[in-house]
């Protein structure tokens, strides 16, 4: 690999005016920069970014990293990243797999976005330990150098299993995500405490994954124990569709045998018949918040940590329980985000 001592040898002169001329410094004249980038073109050098950024201390790269790149979550998200680092000087770079990790302690990025379960929270700890800038999308942490942009996962879970009882429903499935998840893990949590405060609902999991396959086994299994409605909460839309696509090849009918809830609010679901209810929230704007937070960090500015807020959006895959008195829902008019 060609180096700038390589080009000051050639052109005869010292390492430092190559180094000015390279970054178009007004230090050397016109005449002897061009012989430099002539003799650097010839030698088809390479400028080494490792080497620039560890003199900078900076590399105006933000990484985000992900467990995996499936779901329609992610696009939006990354819309929202992307806007906001491209607006204040950052370009982008979405992370996956054990060997990118090492991408933050060798600073090749400036800071970095986490929604990765394969980062131990301890091993993202050392890091900010080591003055490393981290925002949290999937987990709690406290440190000075990590801050948290979090989904209320838990609102919207309870939001989804009073919906389900006010119905008049009284056995509930829940479809849970991967072990592991954080965003499951919470819902799941919030499905407990409503659950433990109504003695006459039975509520029965179901293990599932975030993906329509693990919909369609749960579906399944519902179809060989059903007796009489029932409502189910799928921790996800993508399971959520798998369910209903599958219960529509089945002589039960979603939204009067079957009432069914999803989680996100993904494009396809308003396209399911009939509308999948489900949790809203803005991944784009998520996304942003997340990204405006790690540069306010990287900059020594204050931050807090913030929540996305959630709502309820109804549709036709649950409706009101014959003999129920009918009750207002959370609507898309009545819940703000951040």
């Amino acid at each position: 690999m060609v180096s700038i001592k390589d080009i000051a040898k050639k052109a005869g002169v010292s390492i430092s005016t190559v180094s000015y001329a390279l970054n178009g410094s007004n230090k050397v004249t016109d005449e002897t920069s061009s012989k430099i980038l002539a003799i650097a073109k010839e030698l088809n050098y390479v400028p080494n970014a490792a080497a620039r950024t560890l003199k900078k201390r900076e590399s105006k790269i933000v990484g985000v990293f992900l467990t995996d790149f499936s779901g329609d979550v992610y696009g939006d998200l990354l819309t929202g990243m992307k806007a906001v680092c491209n607006a204040q000087g950052y370009d982008l770079i979405v992370c996956s797999g054990r060997q990118s990790h090492r991408m933050l302690p060798e600073r090749m990025i400036d800071g970095a976005i986490i929604l990765d379960h394969t980062f131990a929270s301890e091993e993202l700890q050392q890091y900010a330990d080591r003055g490393h800038k981290i925002v949290v999308l999937d987990r709690e942490l406290d440190h000075m150098n990590i801050n948290q942009v979090l989904l209320d996962n838990k609102a919207g879970a309870t939001l989804a299993m009073e919906h389900l009882i006010e119905q008049g429903l009284t056995k509930i499935y829940v479809v849970t995500g991967p072990e592991g998840s954080f965003d499951s893990v919470q819902r799941m949590k919030a499905v407990r405490q409503v659950t433990e405060r109504e003695p006459n609902v039975e509520w029965m999991v179901i293990t599932g994954d975030f993906e329509k396959s693990s919909g369609e086994m749960a579906a399944n299994q519902i179809i060989q124990e059903y007796t009489s409605p029932v409502g189910v909460f799928c921790l996800n839309d993508e399971m959520a569709i798998g369910l209903c696509n599958r219960l529509n090849s089945s002589e039960l009918q979603v939204g009067q045998d079957i009432h069914v809830i999803g989680f996100d609010n993904i494009e396809l679901s308003s396209y399911v018949s009939p509308r999948l209810v489900t949790i809203d929230y803005s991944k784009r704007k998520w996304g942003s918040l997340a990204a405006e937070q790690l540069i306010k960090l990287m900059a020594g500015e204050p931050v807090e940590h913030e929540r996305i807020y959630v709502k309820l959006v109804g549709g036709g895959s649950v409706r009101n329980q014959p003999e129920h008195t009918p009750v207002i829902t959370v609507g898309e008019n009545s819940a703000a985000y951040y």
